[in-house]
């Protein structure tokens, strides 16, 4: 339900309104902190000229197919999707303790957290079919705390949506960079969140 809420945000937040799409996808290789980064982008070929845009950061697994099926499903809504990759091209586990071990190695140092994540923006906002204008960010788990960390960077995002990410609140200093709107989705019988 909490997906279904946030997608209409998306759709009433960047105006994008399609039917009939047709869904190409593709991945692309990028760099960043000299790391080869793969994400996937996906797209209707279908509608011509620029469109709203949404970046999808992965959940701690790495970007595996969940990631990718969210891209298609946004692309086949009208937009340009681009999941990006944290970790590095083909790091993708179903083991806790490996996940949690990339997670680490990139959320225990801030700005390379948030550079990181800007380096995917980039990707998306230098593909010519998006809207730089009209851009949303929304992540997983992990993903979730990662478009709250691009939020507090000042990335130029129109909104970001969090589902079940950490709560990062931001510092003080961050506070001022946000131009993002902010929706963090928790379910109130998260056994992992104290009342």
């Amino acid at each position: 339900m909490k997906t279904r809420i946030a997608l209409v945000f998306l759709i009433l937040l960047l105006g994008a309104t399609n039917v009939h799409a047709r869904v190409l996808t593709k991945n692309i290789s990028y760099q960043h902190d000299g790391v080869e980064l793969e994400g996937y982008l996906a797209y209707d070929d279908s509608i011509t000229g620029k469109v709203p845009a949404v970046l999808i950061v992965h959940e701690w697994w790495g970007l595996n197919d969940y990631a990718r099926t969210r891209a298609e499903q946004l692309a086949a809504m009208g937009y340009v999707a681009f999941a990006l990759d944290m970790y590095g091209k083909g790091k993708v586990t179903q083991h806790p303790k490996q996940a949690g071990e990339w997670m680490r190695e990139v959320n225990s140092n801030l700005d390379l957290w948030q550079q990181r994540a800007l380096a995917g923006l980039q990707v998306l906002k230098n593909e010519p079919r998006t809207d730089t204008g009209r851009i949303a960010a929304i992540g997983y788990c992990f993903g979730g705390a990662t478009v709250q960390q691009l939020a507090y960077s000042g990335a130029e995002v129109k909104g970001i949506v969090s589902f079940h990410g950490s709560l990062l609140p931001p510092a003080p200093d961050q506070v001022k960079q946000v131009k993002a709107k902010l929706l963090i989705c928790h379910g109130s019988a998260d056994p992992f969140m104290k009342a």
